[in-house]
């Protein structure tokens, strides 16, 4: 059950009309390696995985470029005094961050990835280094980010080496050997396209009330009410939709129903379907005779993001100046660069590369900026400024050399996963879990990552599996579970 005209959230693709056979990802582009979870989904869909070319990630600090650390994690480095680091944090930072294999394991500041990094390695390693990386993938400042949700084992990994750095290293030498992301031949939205063909999915579907049916036995079925007056029963229901900071509980009775809120995207989609639960109360209470869910808080709004995908004429690009793509410590260049990651497409996915030069001839290239900080208003760029941002970061002048531009926003992403944020979801979850036939799955929830979102469903079906106990006599249902 669907609200918006389209599934997928922040999955979408979409063409440039010059080349309307050229696939292109105007959300999520790429997936983590670790668990298998995409790779083993997009197997059992037909779909043909691919890996992004061997080319380094380029970072941009202090007004300059350089490659980003090969061995590190969220640009953490396992070897400090290795030259690609000594190369963007100079020999003073270098020397700051070897004292990490020296110093006890006692001074160490694990409030989140910020203090963890400074207190360990020094404030060059955590502001040229691990910001453009950890800020650029989650939209927010590191001081925002809980160790454990962005970096899962580097505390346990710490714990064991009581260095930082050895920290990283042992993470790296147990992850499997090549690039830790992957990419699908098409787009990453080919596996939510040839989900939508396989299932029954329900566009423009929206919920606007959710009880249970009131019945002595336990396990007792859904009734899910849809705007155009559908009533569906079913003994399973997933909520993937974020809830917000107006939700009251989810309720357990008929008596307990109140409104979703409608699609709050407006002209192009926002990262958040609409089908958010609104209970008609909306005072906080515990699971139990009074019956409600209490939903988690957001503390602070996610960044707005902006996307600006550029089809360039430059064969000066044939030759990847800044590899894979660029990330953009904030701060660092004020009145120069706005956009805070730049991915050179053609260069990063062979499959892209291919298809572009075969529909638009050699020497055209696509190029997309991501705009947006949280904390800061994401004023929308224009074709000028995303291409004076691309030739600034890429070393090649770009103005007046763009075939076509596209445009997409993401209002309200995720919020940063601090430490409280995690822990209020990870009780709501387990609330809701004890409600029988009743789960809820998504980024929110999960975590950033397609890697982490497709895990979690998958677990989410997989205790839903099994049918809720239903009273004696009654035979056992074998229906899907609804998703809302």
């Amino acid at each position: 059950m669907e609200a918006g005209d389209r599934a997928g959230g922040p999955v979408r693709g979409g063409a440039f009309a010059s080349v309307p056979d050229v696939p292109l990802d105007l959300g999520a582009e790429s997936f983590a390696v670790r668990g298998g979870a995409v790779e083993r989904l997009a197997a059992e869909l037909g779909l043909t995985v691919e890996a992004p070319a061997a080319l380094t990630a380029w970072g941009y600090a202090a007004g300059r470029a350089f490659p980003l650390p090969a061995a590190g994690v969220l640009g953490i480095p396992s070897r400090p005094w290795a030259a690609d680091v000594r190369r963007a944090i100079g020999w003073p930072g270098v020397l700051r961050a070897s004292l990490d294999r020296v110093l006890p394991a006692r001074l160490v500041d694990t409030t989140d990835l910020g203090t963890l990094v400074r207190s360990r390695l020094g404030a060059r390693v955590a502001d040229r280094l691990v910001t453009p990386v950890a800020s650029g993938v989650h939209s927010a400042p590191l001081d925002r980010l809980d160790v454990d949700a962005v970096a899962p084992g580097l505390s346990a990994a710490y714990a064991g080496t009581g260095s930082l750095s050895r920290a990283v290293a042992s993470l790296r030498a147990a992850a499997p050997p090549g690039s830790a992301v992957r990419g699908i031949d098409g787009g990453i939205h080919a596996l939510v396209d040839t989900l939508v063909d396989r299932l029954d999915v329900r566009l423009g579907a929206r919920v606007t009330s959710l009880a249970r049916v009131a019945a002595p036995a336990p396990g007792a079925d859904w009734l899910v009410r849809t705007a155009d007056g559908q009533v569906l029963r079913t003994p399973r229901v997933v909520l993937a939709a974020a809830p917000d900071a107006e939700i009251g509980r989810l309720p357990r009775s008929a008596s307990e129903v109140g409104p979703l809120s409608r699609d709050r995207s407006d002209d192009v989609p926002i990262s958040r379907q609409g089908t958010d639960l609104d209970a008609a109360t909306k005072q906080p209470t515990e699971l139990g005779a009074a019956g409600g869910v209490m939903a988690p808080v957001r503390d602070e709004r996610g960044a707005d993001i902006r996307l600006v995908t550029l089809l360039v004429d430059a064969p000066e690009l044939d030759a990847a100046p800044r590899g894979s793509g660029m990330l953009v410590a904030p701060g660092t260049t004020p009145g120069t660069v706005r956009a805070k990651a730049l991915t050179h497409a053609t260069a990063k996915w062979p499959w892209l590369a291919r298809r572009v030069r075969a529909a638009a001839g050699p020497g055209v290239h696509v190029v997309r900026l991501s705009y947006g900080r949280m904390g800061e208003r994401t004023a929308q760029p224009t074709a000028e400024e995303a291409a004076r941002d691309a030739s600034a970061l890429l070393g090649v002048d770009l103005t007046d050399r763009v075939r076509e531009v596209l445009h997409q926003r993401w209002d309200g992403a995720l919020p940063p996963p601090t430490p409280a944020y995690r822990a209020a979801v990870t009780a709501y979850a387990e609330a809701v879990r004890a409600e029988p036939g009743l789960d809820v799955t998504g980024g929110w929830v999960a975590g950033t990552g397609l890697a982490a979102v497709v895990a979690h469903a998958q677990r989410t079906a997989e205790r839903l599996e099994v049918p809720p106990p239903t009273a004696p006599g009654e035979p056992r249902s074998d229906r899907p579970p609804a998703t809302l």
